[in-house]
């Protein structure tokens, strides 16, 4: 059977470029991106018609968004970098503008091009109309909450098919690749290069394997396992998460509002997850309970720079005040987190990522599988077993997925950045992918704990040789460590 599937991914992919091509893009009408950074950075904005579905290029259409800094050395540029924020369901168009100060010399050289993905920020979006944000949540404690908590994602689940049942379909991995190559063809490139951070990454291997020998230099920062990329790609991180949460716990051990030790730290987070099952806390105006108090505990230590580490340990202070029945308000960071989360904030950032997600694998359909998964895991991991394992609105997404997920096996070039702490798209994660790709090389930052490294995390070292790629095209000889 996988034989099978993967010469049909492979078949799919071989007629995915004379699809695509089939249809004429029209001539980039670039003009202002009425958003103040980019305007002031001197981009220019443009959209792109592409058809809804690739299969009929004179059918319905929908329009990406596109962001460009062009190169001020044209006597030496090397071409076009299309970039990718992640998510999935993050815009892009806004990254021209950091990119070009992480690349320092180099980015003279090079067209900087942001791509707000199909449905995503200004590329016709698409918003489920959630009451809520972000669908990540624990198991809870019980079965009962459990039930309830996979009835909230059933809901959610039709309301977007009643919204969007027209478009779903059309919205996944493929699609947008297949989108990038049409913007590769109206900016008049033969080839592209490509940045793109932990989903980005997965998107720009998509594109190598269905296009090859359209990419040029790829910088794939925190990268997963391209084979378990879909709707139950956190199994299996439980112990990365762990992991990150002592780190954070031992940084914190004897600062204001924690004990001496470690052990002392994890025991005032054991007990904030306890008062959480026994009743939600009162966090400002909002109610924080057990189901979601696993998810703040798991992003709050994934990055170990101190200002994360600072703002994180504000997080716990406040949770442990609602945990004792005290007035608690929340921080900035803290409060932003819950908004997104609970409100109608979030919904147009979490549709579109639930969608993708949805639309390139098929999850399982039975909640049992779930609850039965949550059980094994809470015996190894009580924390984040019942949040890496749990169901998401996938399990119940009104449409299934049009195409087989894309089996990534090539020999394109790529750099991939990987630290070795990383708690979403783990360090084993990115080794597949180098594995997969095989004509790449993996940069290790080890010892740290970070998701999103090259430009963000502010490592000299990893900055450095990626930045030595872009501009030579030249991979390292072997795979190179970079320290904090």
């Amino acid at each position: 059977m996988k034989t099978t599937i993967a010469a049909l991914t492979l078949a799919l992919s071989a007629t995915a470029a004379p699809s695509a091509a089939a249809h004429t893009p029209p001539r980039l009408d670039w003009k202002s991106c009425a958003q103040e950074e980019l305007d002031q950075a001197g981009a220019q904005c443009a959209q792109l018609t592409v058809p809804l579905d690739h299969s009929k290029p004179g059918g319905r259409t929908i329009t990406l968004a596109l962001s460009r800094l062009p190169a001020t050395d044209r006597a030496h540029r090397i071409g076009t970098l299309v970039l990718n924020n992640g998510g999935p369901g993050q815009d892009s168009l806004g990254m021209p503008v950091p990119i070009r100060a992480a690349m320092k010399d180099v980015a003279a050289r090079y067209d900087l091009v942001g791509l707000d993905p199909r449905f995503v920020g200004r590329s016709t979006p698409l918003d489920c109309g959630w009451p809520i944000g972000m669908w990540l949540r624990s198991a809870g404690a019980t079965r009962a909450r459990f039930d309830h908590q996979a009835a909230v994602q059933r809901d959610l689940a039709e309301r977007c098919g009643k919204r969007h049942a027209d478009v779903l379909p059309y919205v996944n991995t493929r699609d947008t690749a297949r989108d990038i190559d049409l913007v590769r063809r109206a900016l008049g490139e033969h080839r592209i290069s490509f940045l793109g951070y932990s989903y980005g990454s997965y998107l720009g291997a998509v594109y190598a394997q269905m296009f090859p020998g359209r990419t040029d230099r790829m910088v794939l920062d925190s990268a997963g396992d391209p084979r378990k990329w879909g709707p139950r790609a956190m199994q299996g991180t439980e112990a990365e998460a762990e992991r990150a949460l002592r780190g954070w716990a031992s940084w914190a051990a004897g600062r204001p509002g924690f004990g001496p030790t470690r052990a002392h730290v994890l025991a005032t987070i054991n007990g904030i997850v306890a008062a959480a099952e026994k009743r939600p806390l009162r966090v400002g105006p909002y109610e924080v309970d057990d189901q979601l108090i696993p998810y703040i505990l798991s992003t709050g230590p994934g990055n170990d720079r101190p200002e994360a580490r600072e703002s994180f340990a504000a997080t716990v202070r406040t949770l442990n005040e609602a945990a004792h029945g005290r007035p608690a308000e929340p921080g900035p960071e803290l409060n932003g987190l819950l908004t997104f989360v609970l409100t109608s904030t979030g919904s147009p950032l979490a549709s579109p990522a639930a969608a993708i997600t949805c639309g390139d694998r098929a999850a399982p359909r039975d909640p049992d599988t779930y609850w039965t998964d949550n059980q094994r895991s809470r015996a190894r991991h009580p924390l984040f077993g019942p949040l890496k394992n749990n169901l998401w609105p996938c399990a119940f997404w009104p449409v299934q997925p049009r195409e087989p997920v894309t089996r990534i096996a090539n020999a394109a070039p790529a750099l991939i950045v990987s630290a070795t702490g990383d708690t979403a798209t783990t360090y084993k994660g990115s080794k597949a992918m180098h594995r997969a790709l095989t004509g790449s090389r993996l940069l290790t930052l080890r010892g740290a704990t970070a998701h999103g490294i090259y430009g963000e995390y502010g490592n000299p070292c990893v900055d450095t040789k990626v930045n030595a790629y872009l501009a030579s095209g030249v991979l390292p000889a072997g795979n190179p460590t970079c320290h904090p």
